[in-house]
């Protein structure tokens, strides 16, 4: 489903050249849950933003469904990360004016026409989907960090992604409401959606069916 062959990515800092990734290769199967793992510094995010096209590698080859992505056009890829991606963060990124169903359509409102009422009615029940159905009015600001969090879920759902990619998702929650948005996460799996998420949780990373431990750039197991 994606293919990752020698991928490469290097950042200038301080004036000097780091490597960042040092040609990585993997693939993802479709429905496949796969988690990164690594120690701060690793490249983990690096992996994971270059496998959802957000960040283009320096050197390598990265394939989805067949086709080589490196040399498509940033709207092309941005239709693509439209209807096939989904990328959740660390902290939820909701915009704190709009309501909760507002920011859960937020994928279909940058253009002037109107969001369809299909397309509404979706968001209605990927809200219900992560338990905030009763809450789709409220301003984010009244919501807790891990309701926050699930909005943010719902958002990525709302697009009928078939990858999710998810960058410390309970980085920012206390475990209670960790392994509540893990139990999301692992439930979507079973439903047939396929996740790349990047943990420093050990016993979250275990969730998944395949493990991918980076060190340095290179993944070592």
């Amino acid at each position: 489903m994606l293919s990752a062959k020698n991928i490469s990515k290097k950042y200038v800092t301080d004036g000097k050249s780091v490597s960042v990734l040092k040609e990585v290769s993997l693939d993802l199967q479709e429905g496949e849950f796969a988690s990164i793992i690594g120690r701060s510094g690793s490249g983990k995010t690096t992996l994971l933003n270059v496998l959802s096209t957000l960040v283009r590698p320096d050197e390598g080859v990265l394939r989805y469904q067949g086709q080589d992505l490196a040399g498509v056009e940033e709207n092309r890829l941005n239709t693509l990360r439209m209807a096939d991606f989904a990328v959740i963060f660390q902290f939820h990124h909701l915009l704190p004016y709009l309501t909760v169903l507002e920011n859960t359509l937020l994928p279909f409102m940058n253009s002037v026409k109107p969001v369809d009422a299909s397309i509404k009615e979706r968001a209605r029940a990927c809200l219900d989907r992560v338990g905030l159905a009763d809450k789709a009015h409220r301003l984010p600001g009244n919501l807790s960090g891990g309701e926050q969090q699930r909005v943010a879920i719902a958002r990525a759902l709302v697009k009928s992604a078939r990858i999710l990619f998810a960058d410390e998702p309970t980085g920012s929650l206390d475990r209670a409401t960790g392994e509540q948005i893990m139990t999301l996460l692992s439930d979507l799996h079973r439903d047939g959606l396929s996740i790349v998420m990047v943990t420093h949780e050990p016993d979250y990373a275990g969730l998944a069916q395949r493990t991918i431990e980076l060190e340095d750039g290179i993944i070592v197991h």
